[in-house]
């Protein structure tokens, strides 16, 4: 009884700060309602989101270079990247002297309007966009859950979810079973829907859990068709048997969750997918890798020649476990993601290996649910939705953790918020660079300005931040999405409906050269070798 009411209390408050999020976000953010349609919305676009715009004397910065020029855009797209260009009046300019122009970043890992764990998370298409665009985000790859198997019929569910699309974004596919109609279904998403990557879950046992058969199946089938194999790497049988151990100790808290998953299971089945893909010889994405254990595979199977991408994601970099021993249930449950955040120290060797190259670009596995739908695991941890905030946060907290800090430089910044994840998913150079016929998706970045995270102004949709008070150097002043200018002077002009999808095209550069390295190993085989039969 006492649980129950508890719960009852916690959704009374939950909707109470929810109904004041928006109304603050109405008020002072002019932030344009999905709900009021798409195409005929009734926004007031500022008119500055004019086709024409000059950003002036800025230091522009792409992944292997940076020089002082103006970049020019003219209908969504670069034309010139040079020292001073000279423009009509019709022309908005912008003056960035002082500050970073940059490619927007590029969130390669998204979970937006996802159906999980009897709930959905709480920020859709749009108001995850929305929070994209005024943390300098301009695009996002999010995942696309099959329906009952279908592969088909998760893109088409998907793709109506994504009406509400205010910016740019591409699909992933998760398999989460397998048969001849889904290794069909792969080649009509590679071959006609422009999704070149797909996803194996090796945990959520009873749900999107699979097992090793079916993953030699996916990752033979994947470089058949030229697509990228990725993973999320935890052992779920093996965290089955923890979240029973915990259950039976009575440890039935947030605590709960990450005492049943140890980084030892995520280094596990790292290092097994690893194995596996290197059997098939086809490239592999580790999703949200987490922990010291599962960044030594990856940097193993690196050095010895093996094709394999790392991303942590924010929470990891920034974040440690004590937030889920804090004795208040709701703010202890906001921490509850898989793998889970790690103790203090698995930090800052991530960072480490993102700073020398060991993983390679920052993700943010944006989840995110309201306290209310956190409640339902008030008493078991088994049953909190899990997942986190991150994608309006992202670009803020890299540029404090690892610029502000000297672990990377700027080129090194906009590699691993932009330009890296371009060219894994084969969108580079329209996406993830400053040049001449680049999407005039853009960022400028003001190194010497501050920002401060608190629920109370950020722009999804959750109750809660992880990063609550979180305070740093570095912030996004402007936000360029299409060649419209979206965020400036703390204000966002998202519309509703805006959005494109952008179709990925196989075979990225992490297929060159896999035909030969085939040709290669069965030259060395030195077999079938010819026997004569014995007398019978």
């Amino acid at each position: 009884m006492d649980s129950l009411l508890a719960y009852q209390l916690l959704r009374i408050l939950s909707l109470t700060l929810l109904l004041s999020s928006f109304s603050r976000i109405s008020q002072s953010s002019e932030f344009c309602d999905a709900g009021t349609g798409f195409g005929d919305s009734g926004c007031v676009v500022s008119s500055k989101s004019a086709s024409k715009l000059l950003i002036k004397g800025g230091t522009v910065v792409n992944a292997h270079h940076q020089e002082i020029a103006d970049v020019y855009v003219e209908d969504g797209i670069i034309v010139a990247v040079k020292p001073n260009i000279k423009v009509g009046d019709d022309v908005t300019v912008l003056d960035a002297t002082g500050k970073f122009v940059m490619p927007g970043g590029i969130d390669p890992h998204t979970h937006l309007a996802m159906e999980f764990m009897g709930t959905e998370t709480i920020d859709d298409f749009f108001s995850g966009q929305a929070a994209a665009l005024a943390g300098g985000t301009t695009m996002h790859i999010d995942f696309v859950i099959p329906v009952k198997g279908s592969l088909s019929k998760g893109f088409e569910a998907y793709k109506e979810k994504a009406k509400k699309s205010c910016m740019d974004y591409g699909f992933h596919m998760a398999i989460t079973k397998w048969d001849e109609n889904v290794s069909r279904e792969m080649e009509i998403m590679v071959k006609e829907k422009g999704i070149n990557s797909f996803k194996f879950f090796m945990a959520y046992k009873g749900a999107l859990m699979i097992n090793d058969e079916l993953l030699l199946e996916g990752l033979k089938k994947c470089k058949s068709l030229g697509a990228l194999a990725m993973v999320h790497a935890e052992n779920g049988d093996a965290v089955f048997e923890g979240q029973k151990r915990m259950i039976e100790l009575g440890i039935t808290g947030p605590e709960g969750h990450a005492l049943s998953r140890p980084p030892v299971l995520e280094g596990e089945a790292t290092a097994r997918a690893i194995r596996l893909a290197s059997f098939v010889n086809t490239p592999l994405y580790v999703v949200h890798v987490m922990s010291i254990d599962a960044m030594e595979e990856i940097a193993k199977a690196r050095k010895s020649g093996q094709r394999v991408i790392g991303e942590p994601v924010v929470s990891g970099l920034v974040l440690d476990d004590s937030g889920l021993w804090d004795p208040d249930f709701i703010n202890a449950a906001k921490y509850v993601m898989s793998p889970p955040i790690r103790a203090l120290g698995h930090d800052k060797a991530l960072q480490a290996a993102l700073s020398t190259g060991n993983l390679q670009l920052v993700g943010t596995d944006h989840c995110a649910f309201n306290s209310t739908q956190k409640a339902f695991g008030i008493d078991d941890f088994r049953k909190i939705p899990n997942g986190v905030n991150g994608i309006e946060e992202r670009m803020h907290l890299v540029w404090d953790t690892m610029v502000e800090s000297g672990q990377i430089s700027v080129t090194d910044y906009v590699r691993i918020t932009s330009t890296e994840c371009a060219r894994i998913f084969n969108m580079y150079p329209r996406k993830g660079a400053i040049l001449a016929g680049s999407d005039a998706d853009i960022i400028i970045l003001n190194p010497n300005s501050s920002f401060q995270i608190t629920a109370r102004s950020h722009h999804s949709r959750s109750d809660t931040n992880v990063y609550e008070g979180r305070k740093g150097k570095g912030k996004v002043e402007v936000t360029i999405a299409g060649g419209k200018i979206v965020w400036e002077n703390d204000e966002l002009k998202a519309v509703p409906g805006s959005g494109k999808y952008i179709e990925m095209q196989p075979f990225s550069y992490l297929f060159n050269g896999i035909d030969k390295a085939d040709a290669k190993y069965l030259s060395s085989l030195q077999a079938p070798v010819q026997r004569s039969k014995a007398a019978s």
